[in-house]
């Protein structure tokens, strides 16, 4: 037999310290409340956005069954359950490598149901403090990932209920380490105790959302790894010829979608692919092989996708090339290109012209919210597109088609080589076109030609300085549009044989919003400019909390692209209340959201305060200019004058120096009125000491840095504050009523002992 003696001195020897137990009920409990919100806030975040398993809901209950065996065994070994934990556990992370294989693509909901079902098994064994820590990460990362997927305000309620739930478990937590057992119900301050969370509530979101709006937004997606849904599979035989748009029905057929050779049909029965009609309440009606502009009506809005992008732009979907007379359609369908997805990855890689151009990268991801036609909506110049089906086709304009309809939840990920727009460099682009553009987008019909041309002509004659290049001209009579002519909701339709241009131009003075497009599409062709019509969104309303772009369907429009010679196509946009250049590339902005925020905050505002706040904007900036002057009107004096300046900006920052120490005097003295007795005079000791070189370390507790002062201080001092910081962590913590009167006779105590013991040193160095 080993004796006992050797066995209690061997290092091999078996610890025989039980488990430290976390008998606390409401710390567990809050525990929970936690790691539910985090399985909830996954689930709401991914509605709308992403697959998700409505299952993932029962891993609530679960995990709730799991913490109340936990707290009836947590000071049992429980050597079987725990290896019957680690089994689940192999299993769960098994089926997880199985669906990595199977779905490949975005991740992160399938690690989110890793994440639960290993938290719903970790439930079952939670003896220790330390143990409920690894649950309260295990709710941080599920809050993370959800905001990862949110795209909504419906996260806002889920962040703020975690934590209201984190800050009372992070004192409790923070007591359990000093080993003091929370106050009984029966004693617990309701009223202070409700009032400093809601302060401290306050101050951690007023405090969260000033981070956010102020940190730097860096060029550049650092992980490619993008977001794309779950692969869709699709019969043979896609060959992107067909337009899928919901809103337009077969003209041969009853309630069937899609389209042969011929193009768009009527719209829901309601209307005629030429000739009048009415447009579709929700789908936009320029989604379509066939154009028809003699349709009338407005859409009920509805947004239809959510985008982030590095950049805002013009959602491009759909370009025309041939004009009809009363809209457009797309001459060289059967031309389509299918394009086939890399084995290996969710890519696909674009054909793109080659440009002389500077461009840059720019990434976004498309979350479709309400069914849209199978035409993928891209900034220009896509080169990389992460699409959930296996093909994809591109037209000979550059446009995108998948093999089915962008039905709502589809996520998928377009990198682009968006070109910087220079206006200079563009003016100077050649006039030569290839035989191709002047084929396809100089087509403009014989009978309307000449007298487009005379009025086109007669516009560009009316600036006030000669425009001799193909930029300053559309740019020119975009603007003209804009000016001279009007939107008429009450447009009257187009006879069989009367011309949109025409009449636009020369009868109605105007029409409807594409009808703009439309026309200085055709006046530029009419003098020789190549030019399309583009259809597509709008960049929509920015969300600066969410960081997405929130696109209506009324944000659908088409504007003119032109053609420039070895640098490409650039859009004009000639609508009233439009901005004449569409969303163009900037160089990157750091801090690009304090400005969308103040723009957003800014159009809630009223005009008095709006103009109050301009006020003080151009008050301060008129004060900078003047130190900027006097500090150069000194310069300007030589040496004197630079000998001057420094002296006054010396002066200047000892005033400052001056007053902000008062300041912080004035504020200190302050808050300490308002703090209770106990924690004023702890404070007033922290703040006594930190002056006399002994500050407290914020790692520190209380009970750590009075330890320490025993070797810094007289013991004296030191016992006197030990007793001030005792005090405290039994007010603060336990609930416990103090003495005032006697810890303000230690802080006193601690003063006159320090200035008795430095006295006489103070003596002998006059001396």
């Amino acid at each position: 037999m080993v004796p006992t003696q050797w066995l209690a001195n061997s290092r091999l020897a078996l610890p025989t310290n039980p488990v430290e137990v976390e008998d606390s009920i409401l710390l567990r409990t809050l525990v929970q409340g936690l790691v539910t919100v985090g399985i909830a806030s996954v689930a709401v975040a991914a509605v709308g956005v992403t697959q998700a398993s409505l299952w993932n809901l029962l891993a609530i209950p679960l995990s709730g069954v799991g913490a109340w065996v936990s707290w009836q065994r947590r000071r049992k070994r429980n050597i079987t359950l725990k290896f019957a934990i680690a089994l689940g556990m192999l299993i769960a992370l098994a089926a997880f490598f199985s669906r990595i294989i199977q779905e490949p693509g975005d991740t992160r909901i399938i690690l989110a149901e890793l994440l639960i079902q290993l938290q719903v098994l970790h439930s079952f064994d939670l003896p220790r403090r330390k143990d409920l820590g690894y649950s309260m990460v295990i709710g941080l990362i599920l809050l993370a990932v959800a905001a990862t997927i949110s795209q909504t305000f419906s996260f806002a309620p889920m962040l703020l209920l975690f934590l209201a739930l984190a800050l009372p478990i992070l004192v409790l937590d923070y007591q359990s380490r000093l080993g003091l057992k929370p106050a009984p119900w029966r004693q617990m301050r309701v009223g202070p105790t409700l009032r400093q969370f809601l302060v401290m509530m306050g101050i951690t979101v007023s405090l969260g959302l000033v981070i956010f709006i102020f940190l730097p937004r860096l060029p550049g997606y650092q992980i490619q790894n993008f977001p794309v849904s779950s692969t869709i599979d699709i019969d043979e035989g896609f060959d992107g010829q067909s337009i899928i748009n919901p809103g337009y029905l077969n003209d041969a057929g009853q309630g069937e979608q899609g389209f042969g050779e011929g193009g768009g049909g009527t719209i829901q029965g309601r209307g005629q692919s030429t000739g009048p009609g009415n447009v579709d309440s929700t789908f936009y009606y320029g989604f379509n092989q066939t154009m028809n502009q003699n349709l009338r009506g407005t859409m009920t809005p509805q947004v239809v996708l959510r985008v982030r992008s590095q950049a805002p732009g013009f959602w491009r979907v759909l370009a025309f090339d041939r004009y009809t007379g009363q809209g457009w359609e797309i001459s060289r369908n059967e031309e389509v290109q299918t394009l086939p997805r890399s084995r290996f990855a969710n890519k696909t890689l674009l054909p793109i012209e080659p440009t002389l151009n500077r461009s840059r990268e720019v990434v976004q991801t498309y979350t479709v919210v309400n069914s849209l036609p199978n035409l993928i909506p891209a900034l220009a110049q896509a080169r990389e597109l992460y699409f959930p089906t296996r093909e994809v086709a591109i037209d000979r304009e550059g446009s995108l088609r998948s093999p089915v309809g962008l039905e709502e939840g589809i996520t998928y990920t377009v990198v682009s080589r968006v070109p910087f727009r220079d206006r200079s460099l563009l003016r100077e682009a050649a006039t030569e076109y290839p035989a191709e553009i002047r084929q396809h987008h100089l087509q403009v019909p014989e009978a309307i030609r000449d007298r487009v041309r005379q009025r086109t002509e007669e516009l560009l004659a009316t600036s006030p300085t000669p425009l001799t290049d193909p930029y300053e001209k559309a740019l020119y009579l975009a603007q003209a549009l804009k000016q001279r002519y009007t939107i008429q909701p009450d447009l009257p339709f187009f006879a069989d044989d009367q011309d949109l241009v025409e009449a636009f131009l020369f009868i109605t003075q105007g029409g409807y919003p594409d009808h703009f497009s439309t026309v200085l599409t055709v006046m530029l062709r009419s003098i020789g400019i190549p030019a399309r019509l583009v259809a597509g969104f709008g960049e929509g309303q920015f969300n600066p909390f969410t960081g997405f772009y929130v696109v209506q369907n009324t944000d659908a429009y088409a504007l003119t692209e032109v053609y420039f010679p070895q640098y490409g196509w650039f859009g004009f946009d000639p609508i009233p209340g439009h901005e004449l250049l569409p969303p163009s590339l900037r160089e990157y902005e750091t801090f690009s959201t304090v400005r969308q925020v103040w723009n957003w905050v800014a159009g809630w505002l009223p005009s008095p305060v709006l103009s109050w706040l301009d006020g003080l904007r151009q008050l301060a900036t008129e004060a900078m200019v003047f130190v900027l002057r006097a500090l150069g009107g000194l310069f300007r004096l030589g040496w004197v004058g630079i000998a001057l300046g420094l002296a006054g900006a010396t002066a200047l920052a000892f005033v400052g120096w001056l007053a902000w120490n008062w300041l912080r005097l004035g504020w200190r003295r302050w808050r300490w009125r308002q703090l209770p007795p106990t924690e004023r005079l702890y404070q007033q000791m922290l703040t006594w000491l930190e002056e006399q070189g002994h500050p407290k370390r914020p790692s520190e507790t209380p009970s750590e840095y009075s330890q320490r002062l025993y070797q810094q201080i007289h013991a004296t001092q030191a016992q006197a504050a030990g007793e001030i910081a005792q005090a405290y962590v039994r007010w603060r913590y336990g609930g416990e009523a103090q003495n005032a009167t006697y810890l303000a006779e230690k802080l006193t105590l601690i003063r006159r002992s320090y200035a008795a013991q430095n006295r006489p040193r103070w003596r002998l160095r006059q001396g």
